[in-house]
This record gives structure tokens, C-alpha cells and sequence, in this order.
């Protein structure tokens, strides 16, 4: 699912209410949403009018013309995520996650194999997951919840030089449970994405999703709002000439959530990492990437639970 899986919450008082990392979110959610249409509108206002004998072809297309040829959305140029759900269009890709994290009495270790297949602009996602929980003593282990998830760009718009390239495009992600320690509820998340470039080396993806969990037990009807955040900043080989490394995208992520109903409604779980993707040259058509982040806490939600904690990640492209 988008938000991190988290280890199993402690006994002791949790915090409730709202805190002002939400707040700032939502600003730079706004900020990120917002910042296309600016320098949209003030690129129009500077564009001369083009006589009719320098009318170019139009580069929309799709339905209702919302898409652009001239969009880098699927050429590789967004990072793959760590803890955030991937929104790039992926052709063929599979990896493989390895997640640790240590808190209060208790350590998670979540395993994630994931295949992600594409079709025209469409992505389709198949991922499993195994989970393993100590708590003050209490082991549970198993796979967790079967995910399915689809997405598709619906919107995209590049500015006439190409500094500004966004795509905004949505999704779904099914979970199927297993009926194993860690796998009760069937879960549900529709989910919205941008992805934000910004010259040759900036990028910012956006993701946003509501999960509704479903069946029996005490996480039943839970609904969460869900988030995150990935900034990534490309260095190209001719910029850092290291032998067999393509691309080097230093990374930080934000991914949270929010309870809205339930007793620990308003309940903040934010957490962050720092890290980097080390996409690799090609071997034969497998480009192998590699990735690696140091996960922390942000706001006291995420502290009771998660103390610190590393991912690894492996992809290959083929």
C-alpha cells in the first residue's frame, strides 16, 4: 500500500489530534500542485503570438487532447520510491525490497517482491509481501495482503522550452488477504498522483490515496488518509564519470498517514528517509538499479512506534 507497513503499535498512550506536520504538508501539497499552473500562466503571458506561417503541429493527444508527446512521464527520469508508491509508467520492471525498522520493545523486517508490467500508458502492479513483527516478546510473521494495483496518466502538460514537465494521473491498489497473522482485512485505495520535472535534474512526486479496510476485527471499516512525498535530484555520468554507473538520484521521502475514524481518529503517522538510487549501465536489455535509505521518524506518531531504520532495494528494468 502507499503508507509504510508499520510494526505492531505499542500498549502505551498514543497520540491524538491533529499536529502542525499535516498543516505543512498540506502546504506543500499545495505548492506542488500549484506550481505547473504558475509558470504556465506566466510563460503564456510572456509568449508572442506566432504568425500562421510558424504554426507548429500540436503535440496533444489522447482523450480530450489532455496528453503531451513532448513528456518525459515514462523515460526513466523519476526514481523509483522506498517507501512511496512508484506513479512512473513502468514497462517491464521487478524488485525486490528488504525493510528493517527498530522502535520501542519491538522490530519489523518486511520483505516486498513486486512485478509491475506495462501496457500502452496503463501500469499494472502485483505485489507480495512477508512481514515479520517482534513485540515485547510476541513474534507474528506471514505473508501479508496480496496487492493489485492499476494507474494511468490522465493529464499532462510541458512548457514550451521543456523545463517544466508535469503529469497528473491517478490510480487504484487492491489488497487481498490471506488469513495469516498479519493479513486480516482486504483493503481498497483509490489514490491521485503527480509527477513534477523541473529542468534536468529536479523531480517531485506526488501521491495521494484514501484506504478503507474491510472485513472483521478490530481494523475493520478503518479509514486512513494516506500521503507522500519523493524528491529526487539526477546526476548523469558525464557529471559524475564513475564506470558502469548511468545515473546517480540522491532521494528524500515523506510518506504518512491519517486516521479519520475509529477511536485514534486525527492520529498522525509520519515517517521519512534519505537516501539514493544507483541506476546502473544496461547488461544486455536488464538495467539493474539499486537503492538504499535510512528511514527516521518526523512527528511524535511515527517516534512511539519507529526509532530508526534501513531499506534496501533492488530493481532491474528489462
Amino acid at each position: 500500500m502507499l503508507a509504510l507497513v508499520r510494526p505492531p503499535r505499542s500498549g502505551g498512550d498514543r497520540f491524538s489530534g491533529f499536529s502542525l506536520v499535516p498543516v505543512m504538508l498540506r502546504g506543500l501539497l499545495f505548492i506542488a500542485l500549484t506550481v505547473t499552473t504558475l509558470v504556465h500562466a506566466e510563460s503564456s503571458a510572456n509568449d508572442q503570438p506566432a504568425s500562421d506561417s510558424t504554426v507548429e503541429p500540436s503535440t496533444r493527444y489522447g482523450l480530450f487532447g489532455w496528453l503531451d508527446h513532448r513528456s518525459e512521464y515514462g523515460q526513466g527520469i523519476y526514481p523509483e520510491p522506498f517507501l512511496v508508491d512508484d506513479s512512473d509508467l513502468e514497462t517491464n520492471e521487478a524488485r525486490l525490497d528488504w525493510l528493517h525498522t527498530n522502535g520501542r520493545d519491538q522490530q519489523s523486517d518486511l520483505v516486498t517482491a513486486e512485478v509491475e508490467k506495462g501496457f500502452g500508458l496503463l501500469t499494472l502492479a502485483l505485489e507480495l509481501p512477508y512481514e515479520r513483527d517482534l513485540s515485547a516478546g510476541s513474534v507474528s510473521e506471514g505473508i501479508g495482503n496480496i496487492s493489485v494495483g492499476a494507474r494511468y496518466p490522465i493529464y499532462q502538460w510541458v512548457s514550451p522550452s521543456g523545463f517544466v514537465d508535469s503529469t497528473f494521473g491517478a490510480g487504484i491498489e487492491v489488497g487481498i488477504p490471506v488469513n495469516s497473522s498479519v493479513s486480516k482485512n482486504a483493503e481498497l485505495v483509490p489514490k491521485i498522483f503527480d509527477d513534477l520535472r523541473l529542468g534536468d535534474h529536479f523531480t517531485l512526486q506526488g501521491i495521494f490515496g484514501y484506504s478503507t479496510l474491510f472485513g472483521g476485527g478490530s481494523d475493520g471499516g478503518l479509514q486512513t488518509f494516506e500521503y507522500g512525498f519523493v524528491f529526487g535530484w539526477t546526476i548523469q555520468h558525464d557529471e559524475l564519470p564513475v564506470s558502469g554507473l548511468q545515473q546517480l538520484i540522491p532521494v528524500i521521502e515523506l510518506s504518512g498517514d491519517t486516521e479519520l475514524n475509529h477511536t485514534d481518529r486525527g492520529h498522525n503517522f509520519l515517517l521519512a528517509d534519505v537516501g539514493f538510487r544507483a541506476n546502473l549501465k544496461t547488461i544486455g536489455r536488464v538495467q539493474p538499479r539499486l537503492g538504499l535509505a535510512f528511514v527516521f521518524p518526523v512527528d511524535r506518531g511515527a517516534r512511539d512506534e519507529v526509532h530508526w531504520g534501513l531499506i534496501t532495494s533492488l530493481v532491474f528494468e528489462y
